[in-house]
């Protein structure tokens, strides 16, 4: 598809490639849980994520946890007056869910619905997770929980409409693969919820669209073979001399489908959790953790992808719900300029395998271990908990710009066209060839995770756009070590825990000083691209004033 009749620019003399550019990165981002999604904060964050990185989705935890106050076995009496009420039956109230849905849709985004955690009167267990106590056990009563659920998307469908809710996602919980921690129950229960859960939905409209199972990561052994986990059965990975030559797999999802298969269950979608991150058992009953290849997300999609095609379900959607650079919430790398050049290289690759690929988190507002120590602490938002951009932030705003046609897949990039507005847009970095294949690895302290800017070396990148408006013109940002890298200001400063007012804004400065220039196209429509990128760096060059060649 060309703009307005007109041929497509080339891109060093090569015709264009023809090939969609699905916008994987912003397609859906995460959240730590419902509840914080009522903050001020949270919500100024998630709307500059919206009209800035041009979110359309976003996913959370917690939705039925009892901070949200949806499951009630009692009036909420008391207080000092004598105790609550018991009701003779669980009454539903939304009013809390309503207020962030609400303020989601009005942003032009949408709720991706994780049905979790269990509200605890629903519960079997009473030991909690985080430091906000989800309850994470299967329900003492199947029917309540289809009934939960059933009157949740009734409730939706009254406030919002059907056309409205036929546009959400419904996920059904949150990595019940790892067991204790989100899920206390087997393998079968969770699947069992499952049939609860889709059979709930689809009886209110079969259009309405579920899936799972929402597991996390892949894994080379059977540690999650059976009912229960056994971290000793992954004793091998911990030891093998080359983790990265095992036999990564997906976990529960091949069982997922022929069980579901086998009882006639729909599933519209499939979930799993990405991360290049495996914490493996040692033989002396620690946790080693195994960093793997920076190429391991695209083959760990391209699995996924044969998987399903192969599968009963296949033409089923593919979500990636969750993925970053490492599972940890106090990983320093998030903070730095190299996760936001490793996420810019792994969401070029691979656009084309999935439907989305949700970051993990678009905000430091996140509270699974309490707030953070200090304003960069190695939370995983795109923005910390001041709304201070970081690198990665910075990469997603570039990778935003991009159209939705490949011009040319380059080495180190990609050029793009907007078919609608002609509008040529491109994304550079440079990943440096001295990490041999490594990816950026979790590290616990910032001043580990800095030793990264010793690696590597500039590379010259040259390139020429031709079939543009003559004298076209283009605004260039980079983001490099010297430019938009936050923490690194924040570590000049001593690395304060507290900031003051003044400190907040000379940081706020800093992380938005990218360097910025403006490219212009000759008289004959061509323009010559000629940076030299320091390692690390990440390049946005977008088209100022879009309009057809003559």
């Amino acid at each position: 598809m060309t703009h307005a009749g007109t041929s497509a620019p080339t891109v060093d003399g090569a015709p264009a490639t023809g090939r969609p550019l699905h916008h994987v990165w912003n397609q859906c981002v995460g959240a730590g849980r419902a509840n914080e999604a009522l903050r001020a904060d949270w919500q100024a964050h998630f709307r500059e994520a919206v009209d800035v990185l041009g979110a359309r989705y976003v996913r959370f935890h917690g939705l039925f946890h009892d901070d949200m106050f949806v499951y009630r076995g009692n009036d909420g009496g008391g207080g000092g007056f004598g105790p609550p009420t018991p009701l003779a039956e669980p009454v539903h109230t939304f009013s809390y869910v309503d207020k962030v849905f609400d303020f989601i849709l009005s942003t032009g985004a949408r709720p991706f619905v994780e049905l979790g955690f269990m509200p605890r009167d629903l519960a079997t267990q009473t030991e909690t997770l985080f430091w906000w106590k989800a309850h994470c056990s299967p329900p003492n009563d199947m029917g309540r929980w289809a009934d939960l659920v059933a009157a949740s998307v009734r409730h939706w469908i009254e406030r919002y409409g059907i056309d409205e809710v036929l546009q959400w996602r419904f996920e059904v919980w949150n990595e019940p693969n790892l067991v204790p921690l989100f899920w206390t129950g087997t393998r079968t229960q969770y699947f069992e919820l499952y049939e609860a859960s889709v059979r709930a939905i689809k009886a209110i409209d079969e259009r309405l669209l579920v899936g799972g199972p929402s597991t996390s990561v892949f894994v080379p052994d059977d540690r999650y073979a059976g009912e229960y986990e056994d971290s000793s059965k992954s004793i091998a990975t911990g030891q093998a001399e080359d983790p990265d030559a095992l036999d990564w797999r997906p976990v529960w999802v091949e069982e997922f489908i022929a069980w579901c298969h086998e009882r006639d269950l729909p599933v519209d979608f499939f979930t799993a959790h990405l991360y290049p991150t495996d914490y493996a058992a040692t033989p002396s009953g620690g946790a080693k953790e195994i960093s793997r290849y920076v190429d391991a997300t695209y083959d760990d999609l391209t699995l996924l992808q044969r998987i399903v095609a192969d599968s009963p379900y296949a033409g089923a959607e593919i979500h990636i719900t969750e993925w970053s650079t490492s599972p940890s919430s106090r990983d320093r790398s998030h903070d730095t300029l190299f996760a936001a050049t490793y996420i810019t290289r792994a969401y070029l690759r691979c656009a084309s395998l999935a439907d989305s690929i949700s970051y993990w988190t678009f905000t430091d507002v996140f509270e699974e271990g309490g707030a953070g120590l200090g304003p960069f602490h190695g939370g995983f938002g795109l923005v910390n908990e001041q709304g201070l951009h970081k690198p990665t932030f910075h990469a997603f705003s570039m990778l935003a710009q991009l159209g939705d046609e490949v011009l040319a897949e380059l080495p180190h990039g990609v050029v793009t066209r907007d078919s609608a507005t002609g509008r040529v847009a491109g994304v550079l970095f440079n990943y440096p060839d001295e990490m041999g294949g490594r990816s950026v690895r979790a590290q616990n302290t910032y001043a580990a995770a800095r030793g990264l800017a010793d690696v590597g070396t500039p590379r010259r990148v040259t390139h020429t756009v031709a079939g543009l408006p003559a004298g076209a013109t283009f605004d260039l940002v980079q983001l490099d070590w010297e430019h938009g890298n936050v923490a690194e200001a924040w570590h000049a400063m001593g690395e304060p825990i507290n900031l003051t007012l003044p400190q907040t804004a000379a940081l706020r400065d800093a992380a938005d000083d990218l360097l910025r220039r403006t490219l212009t196209a000759s008289d004959d429509g061509v323009l010559e691209i000629d940076l030299d990128l320091p390692p690390w760096a990440v390049v946005g060059i977008v088209q100022t004033d879009p309009r057809p060649a003559a």
